[in-house]
């Protein structure tokens, strides 16, 4: 398969979702309109204070959503999984952006023009229902992170970010082992606390045996621990 027919497949794949809800003409305007784009690790997606211009959704790899604080200080609002649409709340707000994304990993990502998207969501109410739901969605899990990131505990804190890491990018073949390796700095941007509180935490949840560390793997060993510690903050 050549590069083309593969990103032809890939749009088709990111489609899917909202495909049983267009009409044969609205899938030739999508297909026709959507790109794929490949971005490097680390490679910034769209700044702050961008135009929005495109809906994007993740076809391969890892981003993450983040917003730089007080003193450069960065917070990782969410991560993005494929396959999974991001970028197009800023448009539907009509406001520039209001965070960041970069890929985490080599990432593949296609992107659907804004102004195409805003057309068929004027005529295809189904299509209009759909990102309703997906908007209403990111903000119950937006609404209960900022709860649980200012209410719970450091150790509350951790738990709850390793278990949303496991329902976002789910464990390695044994079970155990989360599929996506985290720095230091990431686990704490992501948890809502210093880099070095994140490190103690981590060594003190080996400690106890409720995970194992080998470099930036992390590996589950008491499930129902990690989900106690996390629930009670």
């Amino acid at each position: 398969m050549n590069r083309q027919n593969k990103e032809d497949v890939d749009i088709s794949a990111s489609l899917a979702e909202v495909w049983r809800v267009l009409t044969d003409k609205e899938r030739e305007v999508l297909r026709k309109n959507s790109k794929v784009q490949h971005f490097k690790r680390n490679e910034l997606i769209y700044v702050e204070g961008d135009e929005p211009k495109d809906m994007m959704c993740l076809l391969h790899g890892k981003v993450k959503i983040f917003k730089e604080g007080v003193g450069g200080r960065s917070q990782i609002i969410r991560m993005v999984k494929p396959i999974q649409y991001f970028g197009y709340r800023a448009s539907f707000a009509q406001e520039s952006y209001l965070t960041n994304a970069s890929a985490f990993e080599a990432s593949t990502v296609c992107l659907i023009p804004m102004n195409v998207v805003t057309d068929l969501l004027k005529g295809n109410i189904n299509l209009a229902m759909f990102f309703i739901r997906q908007l209403s969605v990111d903000l119950g899990i937006a609404d209960e992170r900022t709860v649980n990131l200012t209410q719970k505990h450091i150790r509350g804190r951790l738990a709850e970010s390793l278990l949303f890491l496991i329902d976002s990018y789910g464990l390695e073949e044994d079970g155990a082992t989360l599929s996506i390796y985290l720095a230091r700095e990431d686990l704490a941007s992501l948890s809502n606390m210093t880099t070095s509180n994140a490190i103690r935490t981590l060594s003190t949840f080996a400690t106890e045996r409720i995970i194992a560390l080998d470099g930036r793997k992390i590996k589950v060993i008491d499930m129902d621990r990690l989900k106690k510690i996390s629930k009670l903050g």
